[in-house]
């Protein structure tokens, strides 16, 4: 059975891994790369709030990584 385009996406799990530490440079958890407005409201963003987070990880990930984060 194919998933119906029309219907909202499945809500996302959060990407928190237990290492919750804000990083003073970054201003990021060190543990999951979000901000903590990010955080904060997870639990009351829709799935689409969610996966527009989720998109952003990798990317902070890979800025932080090859030092262009605070370019």
């Amino acid at each position: 059975m194919t998933p119906d385009p029309s219907s909202p996406p499945a809500d996302p799990p959060s990407p928190c891994v237990g290492v919750c530490v804000v990083n003073p440079q970054t201003q990021l958890c060190d543990g999951c790369f979000r901000t903590l407005d990010e955080i904060a409201a997870w639990w009351d963003y829709t799935a689409e709030q969610k996966l527009a987070v989720l998109s952003k990880l990798e990317e902070r990930l890979a800025r932080i990584i090859d030092g262009t984060f605070f370019d």
